[in-house]
């Protein structure tokens, strides 16, 4: 089966690559990885409060999937799967993506920002070269009527 990876984070942009991802897989049907990444910098203090960060930056992510997997189960039929990774975006994606042979497609939302589409997207797009799979793209401005019509 062919999975769609994408990125779980605070922005808003991830909404629509969720949307995509859930979308096309369901269209196709292939299966859903939901990688959420843990920065390292979010638990480099005394080791007792690295330790209760990192299970409150776990909580955190955890709430957040059940929110896209209830969505993508009662609305598109898919199970999506969920994977925490702790260290730098770029490499844990990259690490993802050759551990599972199954993941066929990165979906990554744009932001819609004057500064650029994001830095993941920025950081993923100059790294493609070393992806042994495509990039999706999705604009985090695009309507959820556009998105329906396009997957």
């Amino acid at each position: 089966m062919r999975k769609f990876l994408v990125v779980l984070d605070d922005t808003r942009e991830c909404l629509n690559a969720m949307r995509f991802a859930a979308l096309r897989a369901a269209h196709t049907g292939g299966g859903v990885t939901i990688l959420s990444i843990i920065p390292p910098e979010e638990y480099q203090h005394w080791m007792g409060v690295a330790d209760l960060m990192r299970a409150e930056a776990r909580e955190r992510i955890e709430a957040h999937f059940e929110v896209f997997a209830k969505w993508m189960r009662d609305k598109q039929g898919i199970n999506p799967e969920l994977v925490i990774r702790e260290g730098d975006p770029v490499v844990e994606i990259l690490a993802q993506v050759n551990e599972d042979p199954e993941i066929g497609i990165l979906v990554l939302g744009a932001g819609t920002d004057k500064s650029g589409p994001g830095p993941l997207v920025t950081q993923m797009t100059r790294n493609s070269g070393n992806l042994p799979i495509p990039i999706t793209i999705v604009p985090g401005d695009m309507s959820k009527e556009r998105l329906e019509s396009i997957t």
